[in-house]
């Protein structure tokens, strides 16, 4: 029996092949900072029938609840947003400029195909880049920078840019597809972190679906604008005011090359979930997650964030006079490309340790350091 089919033999499957169908259609939607709605219309259609009420806030964070009248409130969160870029400067010769919307790599954009999402739909571009032959041999380089790469729609004038809906403003999107790569890995666009979306929204299906009642309010959300700052996260930790926060997003898998394990820790997919320790992660829950790992034969790794962790959980914990929170990672190998990729057995697992951890969690339970 080769690896790939004892793994796949040993490791029982959380999802199922209806959930794997709307997680393909999920990735595959462009959902860029601040115009994620279309995605997260698809995310509260998946999510409603696990839950008891859904609604989004005045920027489109998406919230599924179960027991909405519960005074005491618990957060399972992810973020909706996918990098991409804005269009910036359109030349005479319809040549077209960039920023950045959110971490947008500049390193990997030459010859990429992309979507401009124009005010007459999307109009199909790449990214230019000098041929090989005509860069000068012996001469240094020129690297891709945002002061060098640029759009080709076709277009031959401004003109003709702004006549097909192109304007300073409209947002791009990369056009790769999710896809499964050696029946083990999940590689797509914004696993970052939509890979996260989609498991809280299982959580909420193995709760219907198990029938598991639970001793307080769940509010299972999905912020938008993470990768500018945070923001949705900030605003609707504001809104439902919770009690605890559980935030799942991506952390690097380092094994791959040119990643310094010294500075970004020892992590790699298909070894668990990693749980993070962190001045912004609350002791005594982050050792119901540890605990419960554990008990449940979990598989999971370690890191450690020096001041803040760089999602969600921040907003979070330092919200409402502050809210116990906790950071529950899934391993993601090339992040902030096209090909982000994680591994099945660690999204199963995810799943798995969040699904868990929340029957642990008792209504008006006191995660204080100190108690009197």
């Amino acid at each position: 029996m080769s690896k790939s089919k004892k793994e796949q033999k040993d490791h029982q499957a959380v999802v199922t092949d209806k959930s794997i169908k709307f997680f393909e259609k999920y990735i595959n939607n462009p959902s860029p900072t601040g115009f994620e709605w279309q995605g997260q219309r698809l995310w509260l259609d998946y999510i409603k029938p696990y839950v008891d009420d859904t609604y989004t806030d005045n920027y489109g964070t998406a919230v599924g609840v179960i027991n909405p009248k519960a005074d005491y409130k618990v957060v399972i969160e992810a973020h909706a947003d996918e990098i991409s870029w804005f269009v910036n400067y359109i030349t005479n010769d319809g040549l077209i400029y960039v920023i950045r919307n959110g971490g947008s790599d500049h390193q990997i954009a030459p010859s990429k195909r992309v979507n401009i999402h124009g005010e007459k739909g999307i109009v199909k571009a790449v990214f230019g880049w000098p041929a090989i032959h005509t860069r000068g041999a012996g001469e240094k380089e020129e690297s891709p920078s945002l002061k060098n790469i640029f759009l080709d729609c076709g277009a031959i004038s401004k003109e003709e840019v702004e006549q097909l809906g192109i304007h300073v403003g409209s947002v791009i999107t990369y056009e790769d597809e999710f896809m499964v790569l050696n029946d083990r890995y999940y590689v797509g666009r914004a696993l970052d972190n939509r890979a996260g979306g989609f498991m809280i929204a299982e959580v909420a299906r193995l709760l219907k679906e198990n029938k598991k009642k639970l001793p307080f309010g769940l509010y299972i959300v999905n912020s938008v604008q993470e990768e500018i700052g945070l923001k949705g996260a900030e605003m609707i930790a504001d809104s439902i005011k919770p009690n605890v926060a559980i935030v799942t997003d991506v952390s690097h898998d380092t094994s791959t090359p040119m990643i310094n394990k010294i500075t970004q820790g020892d992590t790699a997919c298909g070894k668990g979930p990693i749980i993070t320790a962190a001045p912004a992660v609350q002791i005594n829950l982050n050792k119901v997650l540890i605990e419960t790992a554990k008990e449940k034969s979990i598989p999971f790794q370690r890191a450690a964030s020096s001041r803040t962790t760089g999602t969600d959980t921040d907003s979070f914990a330092y919200s409402n006079g502050g809210v116990p929170s906790a950071l529950i990672s899934l391993p993601l190998r090339y992040m902030h490309t096209t090909v982000e990729m994680v591994h099945k057995e660690d999204v199963d697992n995810v799943i798995k340790l969040i699904y868990e951890v929340l029957q642990k969690i008792e209504a008006g339970q006191d995660f204080r350091t100190f108690k009197k």
